[in-house]
């Protein structure tokens, strides 16, 4: 099975899949809204992740008409949004094994707001 993340396709082949020009996607990296891993000899190398970026780029553009400064902003504050579902899921895992009894509860409902905000893992 293949890594996600691996850096698999050169510019042609990811622009041909997709049906944009290779220099779109040189204007993408340009931006800043892709980093593609690089070979020795410099040349680009696309995951699969990349790919579908890419796509996200692509429908918001084309299909919703935002512009590529637009487009950073949903990206980051999609990596955001993931970023804290993350932490949620550790933070429910941490409570499920620690099991806390009524009192505890009761505490926790009363202080949670300070310990997400205050407390570091």
């Amino acid at each position: 099975m293949l890594d996600y993340d691996a850096p698999l396709y050169l510019i042609s082949v990811v622009a041909k899949i997709l049906g944009v020009h290779p220099q779109t996607l040189r204007q993408y990296e340009k931006e800043g809204l892709l980093e593609p891993k690089r070979t020795d000899g410099k040349m680009r190398l696309y995951s699969q992740r990349d790919v579908d970026k890419i796509k996200t780029i692509l429908r918001l553009t084309r299909d919703m008409g935002v512009n590529l400064a637009g487009v950073d902003i949903i990206l980051r504050l999609k990596d955001r949004l993931d970023e804290l579902d993350r932490l949620n899921e550790e933070l429910q895992t941490h409570l499920q094994k620690n099991a806390p009894t009524k009192s505890e509860v009761k505490r926790l409902e009363k202080t949670s707001y300070e310990l997400i905000l205050f407390k570091k893992s």
